[in-house]
């Protein structure tokens, strides 16, 4: 199966918050431009699944409608990271021993009390044991930036902990609305390194 992830548009948010779970709103245009641009890269016949934040449902329901594809599938497994008591506020005002204290444990450190890294790719984990035995060519996957470098990094029987230490361990480069793919199979994934 061939996951087509793609990240979901800018949402309403003044820059420089952190937000990972908080439930963002993306502007009605904004999903009506980034549908119009995705939808001649997307494959038919597929299967549309996505984060129930509405920063991602909202597009993915905007892809099912405009393609003609099933209803999109909601999936929290798909969420971003839960940044606890830090969501909502300016990354300057968080307390710098916590900021190096999660740079110093990127994979187990939970940040504001939320998820670690590692919490996360248990749940990633999940989606992946789950979608190996879904009978489809093609999956449109609309979720989140930490989601999909954990969909890049992960492989056939690797530990939530190698996931995470994977996914941490390369710097962030998935721009909003940006389409990523990845080959999956019941038996090996792996990142087919081409950016659409």
């Amino acid at each position: 199966m061939r996951l087509h992830l793609i990240r979901h548009p800018r949402p309403q948010v003044t820059p420089g918050l952190c937000y990972g779970q908080t439930n963002l709103v993306v502007d009605a245009l904004e999903i009506l431009c980034t549908t119009s641009s995705l939808l001649p890269k997307l494959p038919k016949p597929a299967i549309v699944l996505c984060s129930p934040l509405q920063r991602c449902a909202g597009l993915a329901d905007a892809l099912v409608e405009a393609g003609g594809y099933p209803p999109a599938q909601r999936d929290a497994n798909l969420m971003e990271m839960h940044f606890g008591a830090w969501e909502m506020q300016p990354w300057d005002a968080i307390d710098r021993c916590e900021i190096d204290a999660w740079a110093n444990d990127l994979v187990h450190y939970r940040p504001g009390g939320g998820e670690s890294v590692c919490n996360m790719a248990n749940r990633v984990l999940n989606f992946c044991m789950w979608v190996q035995q879904i009978q489809h060519t093609d999956a449109i996957v609309v979720c989140h930036a930490g989601t999909i470098r954990l969909l890049h990094a992960w492989q056939h029987g690797i530990t939530a902990e190698r996931l995470a230490q994977e996914a941490a361990s390369k710097p962030h480069t998935i721009g909003y609305g940006e389409i990523n793919m990845v080959k999956i199979s019941p038996k090996v994934c792996c990142e087919d390194d081409q950016r659409l």
